[in-house]
């Protein structure tokens, strides 16, 4: 066996430590702005101190918030580095495509166990994003580096991105492309997902965890079905990074991912 592929499998036990992983997002200040962040937690490092003692399995951050944090997450837990992203402020036609903000040696350098990029699928530059995708996928395999896509349908002939079949096409693009890891969309139900993770035929899916539910139950009721329909876990920002009790939270979903606590029980690490 080539030392990149015991490489690449000694990273993904690091992410999914018993095959299941909860990984907290946090490119959002790229992503979306600063607004995104509740006053309490707009020093990066606040929350992911509580997220880190919470014992999330990775973190998912971009190269410069990894390089300013790192004394927060070193040793404690997974590193995955994302390489691309874009603004807000792009204008509206440049919304639906991806820069690199990175390089998989910066990733290396910093010690990380996995690189992570976005496709959008269906968007008018897929081209270019699938560019980007094939270089980083690519380089990533030479150094052992498991690759995680975020792969999302988004493009003007997709009126629905929550859509089971066109989730379901995302996701088996993004194993036909090469993804180790593939995060995508919720499709509203234990039995739709279920055809999500079957469509990538093996390949781990985590869920996107995506903007906050109203209450800490809805959002742990849909962790458990994506669970029961065979995700190998989450990739969750929001619903805890704006949570009032970031670290019950994480605790919670960690609980139904590893343990398979029923929602209602999970609830009790939650102090809001």
């Amino acid at each position: 066996m080539s030392f990149h592929i015991v490489g690449k499998k000694v990273r993904l036990s690091r992410i999914l430590p018993d095959g299941k992983a909860v990984v907290f997002a946090f490119d959002h200040g790229l992503e979306h702005g600063p607004q995104d962040f509740p006053p309490w937690h707009i020093d990066p490092k606040t929350i992911l101190s509580k997220v880190v003692e919470a014992g999330v399995d990775a973190i998912m951050l971009l190269p410069g918030m990894a390089k300013q944090t790192y004394e927060v997450w070193a040793g404690k837990t997974a590193l995955i580095v994302k390489v691309t992203g874009k603004s807000v402020l792009r204008p509206k036609e440049q919304q639906l495509v991806q820069s690199p903000v990175g390089v998989v040696e910066e990733a290396v350098a910093l010690g990380a166990d996995g690189v992570a990029a976005t496709v959008y699928w269906g968007s008018p530059q897929e081209d270019t994003m699938l560019q980007i995708w094939t270089e980083v996928a690519f380089t990533a395999e030479t150094y052992g580096l498991p690759v995680l896509q975020l792969a999302y349908p988004r493009g003007p002939t997709i009126p629905n991105r929550y859509d089971v079949e066109i989730v379901r096409y995302a996701t088996r693009a993004a194993v036909e492309v090469g993804a180790d890891l593939i995060k995508t969309y919720y499709t509203g139900s234990k039995e739709t997902f279920a055809e999500v993770v079957k469509a990538a035929g093996g390949v781990p899916v985590l869920m996107s965890g995506g903007a906050k539910a109203p209450k800490p139950i809805d959002f742990l009721r849909v962790v458990k079905n994506v669970m029961e329909a065979g995700a190998r876990g989450v990739v969750v920002g929001r619903n805890i990074f704006q949570s009032k009790d970031p670290k019950g939270m994480a605790k919670a979903i960690l609980a139904i991912v590893h343990e398979g606590l029923e929602p209602e029980e999970a609830l009790k690490y939650v102090h809001e």
